[in-house]
């Protein structure tokens, strides 16, 4: 699986989501800081949300300080559905009832075990037939 990894700082979490998902086998795609580009957490989340909205990622992890402003840079890009989370049970429930497609995590709160926790949530759940009405609903 394709999977963009978004921040506007490079920090232990980074690099451990960046370790993590690789060691899952997935091709991991750096945006920000992370992958050498000195970009703010607007340009990070507004490239993140297109990258998946267009079919270059399959999904994403995005992060900024608190995580806010990075999941509304993102969602402001039509096809997108980024939830903040900030535990496992947040992750699957955003999978499960939003069909959320890019995960947004804090890096002031978030540590690279929780992070982890929340990947292993966020790719074992799938989306709710039920709610599909509801999620068609959102979309532009």
């Amino acid at each position: 699986m394709r999977i963009a990894l978004g921040s506007d700082e490079r920090t232990t979490l980074t690099d451990a989501l960046v370790e993590d998902l690789r060691g899952r086998g997935h091709e991991v795609i750096l945006v920000g800081p992370p992958g050498g580009d000195d970009l703010g957490w607007a340009a990070v989340g507004r490239r993140v949300g297109e990258l998946v909205a267009e079919g270059g990622a399959d999904t994403a992890v995005l992060c900024c300080w608190t995580g806010t402003g990075a999941s509304i840079a993102a969602n402001k890009v039509a096809g997108v559905r980024a939830a903040l989370c900030t535990d496992a049970e947040t992750a699957r429930g955003a999978r499960r009832w939003n069909d959320a497609n890019v995960l947004v995590l804090s890096l002031r709160l978030v540590s690279p075990p929780v992070a982890a926790e929340m990947l292993d949530a966020w790719f074992a759940t799938g989306p709710d037939p039920s709610e599909a009405a509801a999620i068609a609903s959102l979309e532009r």
